[in-house]
């Protein structure tokens, strides 16, 4: 039997992740495909309950999702003290082992055509300072032997629109974290980057990217970005 294709979404926090998602698997389920969805926060990453904990009772971070006109102060990947650097090294190496054994397992069900990450270790990679060469060697490391995904999708934000859905980080930071996704996407060298669109055309724009891998899916004409193709929309910025 084939080998599942694995697909994940990275992007910041109010990228559309989810809406983008939704259409893909209305669209494999459309085509026939049988699907399987991962959260790599529930279904992946290590001592989950333990880690939330943690930012809520050190950092005081505020429980819950931002929803516009109900924001949430959170405190934690946008906390940078040296001692959170090295502690996040050591537990993103311990997401990234379970990662692997954990696509190994749905891969053996042999239940399922395509896989579909909700975020995937990319984007705790993205939380480093990739201007540091050490993290950047870390990096190489853990993509040299996770899954690598079939499509690995950015889907790219303007972080004044993102913060607007999802009020959860301060705009200053969600704008470091959209130039450092965009670093990690050149050093990987292999994620869809998908640019910031109206709802519509990105949807379109994920689907066209899907039927390089899976065949004709429903869709319409339009442009898209190919796998491993690195364009940096903050550069003119």
């Amino acid at each position: 039997m084939p080998k599942p294709l694995l697909i994940s979404f990275s992007g910041l926090d109010g990228s559309g992740k989810s809406t983008q998602i939704e259409n893909l698997l209305a669209a494999l389920h459309a085509a026939g495909k049988r699907t399987r969805t991962l959260a790599f926060w529930d279904n992946v990453v290590v001592g989950v309950k333990y880690r939330e904990g943690f930012v809520h009772k050190v950092y005081k971070s505020e429980r819950g999702i931002g929803a516009p006109g109900k924001p949430v102060n959170r405190r934690d990947k946008n906390v940078r003290a040296w001692y959170l650097t090295a502690a996040r090294h050591l537990l993103y190496l311990a997401d990234a082992v379970n990662l692997r054994r954990v696509v190994g397992r749905e891969v053996s069900k042999q239940d399922a055509d395509v896989i579909v990450l909700d975020r995937y270790i990319y984007d705790e990679l993205s939380n480093l300072d990739l201007g540091n060469s050490l993290s950047r060697r870390f990096v190489r490391f853990v993509q040299g032997f996770v899954p690598r995904p079939d499509i690995a999708y950015l889907l790219d934000a303007d972080p004044v629109a993102a913060n607007a859905r999802k009020p959860e980080y301060a705009v200053e930071f969600m704008k470091k974290c959209r130039r450092a996704y965009f670093s990690l996407a050149s050093l990987l060298g292999t994620m869809t980057i998908i640019p910031a669109l109206n709802l519509n055309d990105a949807k379109i724009a994920v689907l066209k990217a899907a039927q390089q891998k899976l065949g004709p899916l429903p869709l319409a004409e339009q442009e898209f970005v190919r796998e491993g193709e690195f364009r940096d929309p903050t550069a003119a910025a």
